[in-house]
């Protein structure tokens, strides 16, 4: 069952494009929400007529001790935030569950590791490990990990890697009041050693934090005029930590999450187009609307490495409601 029969042919021509401008994106996002909708929904009914979505685990492999000072983030050792340093390099363990991700229906299964960089040594060679035996389950593997060498990114292909998680967070004018501790830049050189190395690259950002609408749509100009895009863009909302500097700010509307799913899937037609944190703060309504405007892919499992996320039984209901096109006699 899908949301909406398939036609027989695609109905609306999707042309790539990597040069858009940020008045094209603010005007976009600007858009009365019905007219956005519309856009989107032509584009992505014609790239997957079937509203196939994708459905990916993650876990927090290395929990909290981050030497990073990301004032969103719960695991920094700069917020006062009560998350404590765990580190967990069982590749068995984490391997049995990627399996039970798997047997829930989760296509990707995601790594995540809370470090400003790599760590050579036996940390390393478990990853490696897992990233191997996620991918001898069947199951695409991500990782995050933070900045890396050459070398690694290299050695994590040959393992089987088949994304590597690292998004860009916010815009290029607004992200020292959100991060001090590493630049924009390092951040776009870590993607270009990912794409060298033959990874696909899973990059996108949060908002929320305070940042303008034309903060979102500059943050989108660096992913949209990225040549090939992402294969993968997560869009998050910030979910408001308490001992973290961004602690009192406000759940951003559900509109702008649509809005921004909507312009995303616009500007990056072939990208898979992932609702990210912030979704349980989303009714079924709003999540049905942002699968209408683009989004083909949600983190499923009940907790998103320190935030909750909506239980595996919440999601069942929510897909079928909306009749998307999952599989799940392949999970029973």
């Amino acid at each position: 069952m899908t949301l909406l029969d398939p036609p027989s042919q695609k109905t609306h021509e999707v042309s790539i494009r990597f040069d858009w401008t940020l008045n094209e994106i603010k005007e976009l996002l600007e858009k009365p929400l019905i007219e956005l909708l519309w856009q989107a929904q032509l584009i992505h009914r014609s790239v997957n007529p079937e509203y196939n979505v994708q459905l990916a685990s993650l876990l927090s492999v290395k929990t909290g001790g981050c030497e990073e000072d990301c004032s969103y983030c719960s695991q920094s050792i700069h917020n006062a935030s009560d998350i404590t340093d765990q580190s967990d390099f069982d590749v068995r363990g984490v391997l049995k569950q990627a399996k039970t991700a798997k047997e829930a229906g989760a296509d990707r299964f995601c790594m995540g590791w809370a470090w400003r960089e790599i760590r050579d040594g036996k940390p390393f060679e478990s990853m490696i490990e897992m990233v191997k035996g996620v991918r001898s389950l069947g199951l695409e593997a991500c990782v995050t990990g933070g900045m890396l060498n050459d070398e690694q990114a290299y050695r994590l292909a040959e393992a089987g890697l088949t994304a590597y998680n690292h998004n860009l967070d916010t815009s290029p004018e607004y992200y020292e009041k959100i991060i001090s501790t590493r630049t924009f830049q390092e951040r776009l050189e870590t993607l270009d050693r990912v794409r060298k190395a033959g990874i696909t690259i899973c990059c996108g950002g949060i908002i929320g934090m305070g940042e303008s609408l034309k903060d979102r749509a500059s943050l989108l100009r660096v992913l949209a005029t990225m040549n090939p895009h992402p294969e993968s863009v997560p869009i998050n909302a910030l979910v408001p930590v308490e001992g973290t500097p961004l602690e009192d700010l406000k759940i951003v509307d559900s509109t702008e999450m649509i809005r921004m799913v909507a312009t995303a899937r616009i500007l990056m037609p072939n990208s898979r187009v992932r609702l990210s944190a912030g979704r349980e703060q989303l009714n079924k309504e709003a999540q049905i609307l942002c699968l209408l405007a683009g989004a083909d892919s949600i983190f499923y499992g009940d907790s998103l490495l320190t935030t909750s996320n909506p239980t595996v039984q919440a999601d069942k209901e929510l897909l079928s409601s909306a009749g998307v096109s999952v599989n799940w006699d392949l999970y029973e």
